[in-house]
């Protein structure tokens, strides 16, 4: 069995040539794919990258790197090896159906794997319970005349065979664009699989799936299927498949080296992640929380805080930030921003929060004049007060804390 070889380092690291194997065309191929990206994924430095914020997964010439998350450079890194993968199926991200993705301990495992794993399971469930037809329209040479005549092209190409029909027709079977975006990631899949320990388990799903047209298949197409009571059960596969797709890179590096990317944004998943665990405790403690909420702010831009938590008639701000400040000073800008948010929303309390040990700091009032908060028949006083708070991502096991949710009310002092 093929072994590829593997890089760990963590967001916002460094990785140079000559290190663990690194090498030219690895770094070719990563300023590549970070210039198709418009340079979000990495900075480029000498003879080398330094990543960003975004963590997962590269396979590119027999290499693979992983990026782990890491909330602060002075953690222990043991402490998060695996993490992403936690906060991946909490935050509904990757659903555990498969041996690998509920194997979360395992040592080395491999996100990519896991996604390739989830995948051929799902649409290898998709072809046991069998797979849906569709009508589609097809024009073709036929030995029976069915559907429209085309009159022009059955005069250029049957001028000698009288006895065919060029006719376009409907045709009732598996060879629709459902199929061809499961085919076409199950190509993709096969390729970086070939050698693994997922070879015979690929293998075994494309020999079962029915043959279909090999095309290519662009993010518009991806974007525009919708699917009916008939087809509803493709949902997660194609979810999956689309994942595989839009991240394959064939011709990344001069058209020599094959890359799949599976990258995801820390900031955002933090994000997510503190939503769901407010969403899990807010019906038990009487409070609303959304996300992403919107206003007007100066023609055509806007503000939408990250959460916005709301208890009787109090409404408080939280801005969720995965990076830790430098000497625990929280910037200016992110001040003010606060402050924007506690005036459009009339919130009472503003909360930056940071991943770490839990410790909450002291609500400070913004020291502004008679800004009021506007109730039905009156008009009233009110202060607009911030602060910084910590929530431990990880318990004392080094599972993911299942009381995040708790810990940021108490920040709130709700």
């Amino acid at each position: 069995m093929k072994t590829l070889k593997a890089i760990s380092v963590f967001e916002h690291q460094s990785l140079a040539i000559g290190e663990q194997g690194f090498k030219q065309a690895h770094l070719d191929a990563l300023l590549k794919l970070n210039e198709y990206h418009n340079g979000t994924y990495f900075q480029p430095i000498a003879k080398g990258v330094k990543f960003n914020q975004y963590v997962g997964v590269i396979q590119v010439d027999g290499l693979t790197i992983e990026i782990n998350p890491k909330a602060d450079k002075d953690d222990d890194d043991a402490k998060w090896k695996g993490v992403l993968l936690k906060m991946l199926q909490s935050c509904g991200k990757l659903k555990a159906k498969s041996t690998g993705a509920a194997n979360v301990k395992r040592k080395h495992l491999n996100l990519l794997e896991v996604y390739f794993e989830l995948y051929l399971l799902e649409v290898e469930s998709l072809v046991r319970k069998g797979l849906i037809k569709q009508y589609r329209k097809e024009t073709k040479n036929t030995k029976s005349l069915k559907g429209k005549l085309e009159f022009a092209g059955h005069l250029r190409r049957n001028i000698i065979h009288k006895e065919r029909f060029y006719t376009k027709h409907q045709v009732y079977d598996a060879d629709h664009l459902l199929h061809q975006v499961l085919q076409k990631a199950l190509g993709i899949v096969s390729l970086f699989t070939n050698g693994s320990r997922l070879q015979d388990l690929a293998n075994r799903v494309q020999l079962n799936f029915p043959k279909v047209a090999n095309k290519t298949i662009t993010a518009k197409e991806l974007n525009t299927i919708q699917l009916n009571r008939k087809s509803n059960g493709y949902s997660y596969a194609l979810e999956l498949a689309r994942l595989i797709i839009l991240n394959y890179s064939p011709d990344i590096a001069s058209g020599k080296e094959k890359m799949l990317s599976l990258l995801f944004n820390m900031n955002e998943l933090w994000e997510t992640f503190i939503l769901k665990q407010l969403q899990e405790i807010s019906e038990a403690n009487g409070i609303d929380i959304s996300g992403q909420e919107t206003k007007s702010f100066w023609g055509a831009n806007y503000l939408k805080p990250d959460i916005v938590l709301r208890k009787g008639d109090k409404t408080f701000v939280l801005d969720t930030k995965w990076k830790r400040p430098q000497n625990n000073r929280v910037s200016v800008g992110d001040l003010r921003q606060m402050y924007a948010y506690c005036r459009f929303w009339d919130a009472e309390k503003a909360l930056l929060l940071y991943p770490g040990y839990f410790r909450s700091n002291s609500f400070k009032t913004y020291k502004t004049d008679d800004y009021s908060l506007y109730n039905t028949n009156k008009v009233s006083e009110i202060a607009h007060q911030c602060k910084m708070g910590y929530v431990s991502v990880l318990d004392e096991n080094g599972e993911l804390s299942t009381t995040v949710g708790e810990s940021i009310l108490e920040l709130l002092e709700l």
